[in-house]
């Protein structure tokens, strides 16, 4: 069954030159104005793409970054999943598009870069937030070297082949936030045995954060990596215990930072925390 685009993208606004051209394929449609130089507030017309961006934090992040003023494009492994995820966000519906991807293969991840230089001419800020964890919580000794590579596909190269196709628009225009989704499970102060494959992968995610933040610090792109931070969340409908639940806070905060932010850090709860 082919799923349509839903009304919310019928709606958006249209572009200073009309309808751009589709991307390989891609069902045609108005994208919105970008006009960042007119807008109100540093993130005010900015242009987001969240990786993973469907369900869970993903979308959490989604509909936080609308709320301060941002474009999103909600980016998720399937379309339908997107399209379904998105009849959640109501009226900031209307500042968020769907495109497909997997961060694993560097097709989708091309498709993704081409549609938004050639639709919006630009990409502020990057949210690596897509990720996997599979292990069955295995010592590095004896678990499956397979379910290794298969988290590092993911978690890590995935990661790193979609900052190398969104930067250059960083670049272009001397102004970008990259955001890696991290976790404290990847200290490598605190390291522990267990969950081998994802711990491995989110330091790899680390090391990447420093390098790619020393390349680009002369471009005004900042790049962190931060682990979500558990919060409360109150279930009164079941009457339940709260339940643990990651926090779009820092996330967003190191997203929204000005010039002149830090680079190059791992964060939790706004705070620095050991590498």
């Amino acid at each position: 069954m082919t799923v349509r685009p839903p009304e919310h993208e019928r709606r958006l606004i249209d572009n200073r030159n009309g309808v751009s051209p589709a991307v390989d394929g891609e069902a045609s449609h108005k994208p919105w104005s970008v006009d960042v130089a007119s807008s109100v507030g540093p993130s005010a017309g900015r242009v987001a793409l969240v990786s993973g961006g469907n369900r869970g934090l993903g979308l959490q992040l989604v509909r936080a970054l609308v709320d301060v003023g941002m474009q999103v494009v909600m980016a998720s492994r399937s379309v339908e999943n997107g399209y379904a995820a998105i009849e959640l966000l109501g009226d900031r519906a209307n500042q968020v598009a769907v495109l497909q991807l997997d961060i694993t293969n560097p097709a989708s991840v091309g498709r993704v870069a081409s549609w938004l230089r050639l639709r919006l001419g630009r990409c502020d800020v990057l949210v690596n937030n897509a990720a996997i964890l599979i292990d069955d919580d295995d010592d590095a000794l004896a678990i499956d070297l397979d379910v290794v590579w298969r988290t590092l596909e993911t978690n890590l190269l995935g990661s790193w082949r979609l900052s190398q196709a969104i930067a250059p628009m960083m670049r272009d225009h001397r102004y970008g936030r990259i955001v890696n989704v991290s976790s404290r499970l990847a200290s490598l102060n605190s390291m522990q045995r267990g969950l081998a494959a994802y711990r491995v992968s989110k330091c790899g995610i680390n090391a990447l954060t420093r390098m790619l933040a020393d390349e680009l610090a002369g471009d005004r792109i900042l790049v962190n990596a931060c682990c979500p931070g558990p919060v409360h969340v109150e279930d009164a409908a079941s009457g339940s215990l709260p339940r643990l639940s990651a926090s779009p806070d820092t996330p967003v905060w190191l997203a929204t930072l000005p010039d002149g932010g830090p680079t190059g850090g791992f964060f939790c709860e706004r705070q620095r925390v050991s590498w």
